[in-house]
């Protein structure tokens, strides 16, 4: 009677909230029966089961009193999930939700993994830590300081603290850096704990590779027993769904065991397009701390940290050109200085402003053209008096088209960007919609004066 009662139910809720939320959420429920008014649920984590608690457990009591009106309360509890851990899966396949690997099993994984990292052969299974990347080495500065508090903050943690640490921001602003600081610290702190980074690239390719192996279930164990997992750029796996499926499950594992995970991506969890919202949702649950463009004074703490480590002398005035004219990321300041600092040893000539502009004179032409789609989006926002979301949103009236065509339009004669990419800038939109924006521009352009000229005008503005 109870079961029928909850199939009746489980199609409701189905309907209700679609195919995704159902398999993600509410598919995983089991009954555990009725009884003095009130339907006893599981679920397998304690993760799964608060996110249902919150969001679905009301709609559920209502829709059972339908069924029932005796049922007066429904309480939703977790249990183990012995059915998926006794359930024969099929080669390659990837089961709902694995049970926590036994403790035999976690600790000869674990083992295998500080093994591994103690002879430095982690590319079995993770990447190679830089060095480099220790948090003495990284300069902190007023865009960069709440990453790096959240960053040292994980380090020295026992247990979980943000789960996960989520880091974002553009490329070359010390994402990576700071990544390879916390699993230094942390090996150095505890060399027990087993740490594993890698990129997502990597990730999915040895995802594939169990796949095609037929070996899936060591693969769970491997990235399942680790006490910190660390993910480089995951904004790689986008539209990449089977490669979700199962990170989704991954992290759904190590955060119910309470170990951290941190994350790295170039956009926050939810500007992330080609994530599924489920994993986009459980990405933001924890700490997202962004890195901001560098200023000034930052690139110049930068370049004097460098210089010292490389213990050369350079002049301040180079310093100061160098953090003045190179403003895009850190990586290409530090390649620049690299450059000048190598010119001067190897023709066993000064440092000087001149040596410096000749040497980096085609990066600094490529510099000084360098336009953004965002900072034409910005200032065309601003220009016709339209709020910068527009840019991305759905709507078509055309005070809000208009503004976009002209944006994608200087998008296209000011970067090198390829027409999907600049679609992607506005919203996900496909290539064809961009090149019906030129096309449109243009004749508005030889057909309206006054336009033509408010097109110009931006143009110049944004290479001034």
């Amino acid at each position: 009677m109870a079961k029928t009662e909850w199939d009746r139910v489980k199609v409701r809720l189905r309907d209700e909230v679609g195919d995704a939320a159902y398999k993600s959420w509410l598919r995983p429920i089991t009954l555990h029966g009725v009884a003095d008014g009130a339907a006893r649920l599981a679920l397998p984590t304690r993760f799964m089961r608060d996110w249902v608690a919150t969001h679905y457990a009301e709609r559920i009591r209502t829709l059972w009193g339908v069924e029932n009106p005796t049922i007066r309360n429904v309480e939703i509890v977790v249990e183990a999930a012995r059915a998926v851990a006794a359930a024969p899966v099929a080669p390659g396949a990837v089961p709902p939700l694995a049970a926590a690997p036994s403790p035999a099993v976690a600790a000869r994984v674990s083992a295998a993994v500080q093994t591994l990292a103690a002879n430095g052969d982690v590319d079995e299974l993770g990447a190679q830590l830089d060095p480099r990347f220790t948090f003495k080495n990284f300069v902190v500065g007023k865009p960069n300081e709440f990453a790096w508090a959240a960053a040292r903050r994980v380090a020295e943690a026992e247990t979980a603290s943000f789960n996960p640490l989520f880091l974002y921001g553009g490329v070359g602003l010390g994402k990576t850096h700071l990544m390879h600081a916390i699993a230094h610290h942390i090996r150095e702190r505890n060399p027990g704990r087993s740490v594993l980074y890698l990129s997502a690239e990597k990730f999915m390719y040895r995802f594939i590779r169990a796949l095609r192996g037929q070996d899936t279930m060591s693969f769970k164990e491997q990235f399942r027993s680790v006490d910190v997992l660390m993910i480089d750029d995951v904004q790689f796996i986008a539209g990449k769904d089977a490669t979700q499926e199962e990170f989704f499950h991954t992290f759904n594992a190590l955060v119910d065991q309470g170990r951290q995970i941190v994350i790295s991506s170039d956009k926050s969890p939810s500007d992330l397009e080609g994530i599924e919202e489920r994993l986009r949702s459980r990405m933001a649950c924890g700490l997202v701390a962004d890195i901001h463009a560098t200023t000034y004074e930052l690139r110049l703490g930068i370049l004097q940290s460098k210089a010292e480590q490389m213990g050369v002398v350079v002049p301040q005035k180079v310093m100061e050109f160098l953090a003045h004219k190179i403003a895009s990321n850190v990586r290409e300041l530090e390649g620049a200085l690299n450059r000048v600092v190598a010119h001067a040893q190897l023709v066993g000539r000064a440092i000087t402003l001149e040596t410096t502009q000749e040497v980096l004179q085609d990066l600094l032409r490529a510099s000084d053209r360098r336009i953004t789609i965002e900072e034409i989006q910005k200032r065309v926002a601003e220009h016709f008096n339209i709020k910068l979301a527009e840019m991305s949103s759905a709507r078509r009236s055309r005070q809000v088209a208009r503004p976009r065509q002209v944006a994608m339009y200087l998008a296209k004669q000011l970067t090198s960007r390829s027409l999907p990419e600049i679609g992607r800038k506005f919203g996900g939109r496909d290539h064809t919609t961009v090149m019906h924006a030129v096309k449109k521009v243009e004749e508005l352009k030889e057909g309206d004066h006054n336009f033509a000229e408010d097109v110009e005008l931006l143009r110049r503005m944004l290479q001034s």
